[in-house]
């Protein structure tokens, strides 16, 4: 995608903004690092444990200096200066583009997953928001029947924002409310169902047997859905949300990574983790509470934004 010099402009300075955390914390002291006259054992030896302690994990940031000390041997490094242009091109090879959003399907279901405290109620009115800017007819499908808490919040949120919702009654079956959402769906001609899933512990095998059962009702009510399914992830729990991603990716076939709170965290160095070790993209990213900051995510500017000064 090809931004003019001010549009990009304007969107690295947002995600400096949301990425300040990250970027104060860990990444901060690579400063110290590049102001060092030149390249030694200690340069890698401190590089490699700041970007363990900025959550890429140890796998990738193994991977990322092992690259970095091959191109200083490359290019003739010799000042740690030198590797500050590097070591970006280095982090932005490791993210894939975000790939196009295929939606094409009419009703597209997308089914939003993640644990207790994710943030994924948000994120799915914040999606509905965007959906509904971009001229779609987006219905909201309250499937969380544990919480009576979680459908009050996506009420609350669906109001606000004037985007109609479905929602299950209280220790309903919450298949049955996902089944009736998308025959809603079909029957009122919309473009979009956006679910949201109870958020459940990936350790409780009961709990995602049950999920796995809403995935199989979903493909029931419309063959072909859920044509998606959304992982959101608390981008606070760093390398903690790699395990479950995992468990979620082998239950439901999670083909995608929401990182909300973004701007809460300083553990913006999951992301490579993330495509690096389980080879999902990560679509959007929460920088901040309104609906609209929830953004695409853009490679680039993330960058750019956890190595600002």
């Amino acid at each position: 995608m090809q931004y003019n010099p001010s549009v990009m402009a304007d969107l690295i300075s947002r995600w400096k903004q949301g990425l300040s955390r990250s970027s104060k914390a860990a990444f901060g002291r690579l400063a110290g690092i590049f102001g060092m006259t030149e390249i030694t054992d200690e340069t890698w030896d401190q590089l490699e444990s700041i970007l363990i302690q900025a959550d890429l994990g140890i796998e990738t940031t193994n991977v990322v200096v092992e690259s970095l000390r091959s191109t200083a041997r490359r290019l003739g490094l010799t000042r740690s200066s030198d590797l500050r242009v590097s070591l970006e091109t280095e982090l932005l090879a490791r993210l894939d583009g975000v790939p196009a959003l295929a939606l094409s399907a009419k009703p597209c279901v997308i089914m939003l997953v993640g644990v207790n405290g994710s943030g994924k109620t948000t994120t799915a009115a914040k999606l509905g928001r965007r959906f509904a800017d971009e001229g779609k007819r987006v219905l909201l499908v309250a499937a969380d029947t544990f919480r009576a808490a979680a459908v009050d919040q996506l009420q609350i949120w669906a109001e606000r924002l004037d985007i109609p919702i479905l929602a299950g009654q209280m220790g309903s079956d919450p298949g049955a409310v996902v089944y009736d959402g998308i025959q809603s769906a079909i029957a009122k001609n919309y473009d979009l169902v956006l679910v949201d899933t109870a958020g459940r512990l990936h350790t409780r095998y009961n709990l995602m047997e049950e999920l796995k059962k809403v995935y199989r009702v979903a493909g029931k009510a419309l063959a072909g859905a859920p044509h998606a399914v959304w992982l959101i992830l608390d981008a606070t729990t760093g390398q903690n949300a790699l395990v479950q991603a995992r468990s979620f990716k082998e239950a439901v076939n999670v083909n995608g990574v929401i990182l909300a709170k973004l701007d809460s965290s300083a553990r913006g160095g999951m992301v490579f983790a993330i495509q690096h070790e389980l080879g999902l993209p990560v679509l959007f990213a929460g920088l901040g509470e309104k609906a609209e900051d929830l953004t695409p995510f853009d490679p680039e500017a993330f960058v750019k934004g956890i190595l600002t000064e």
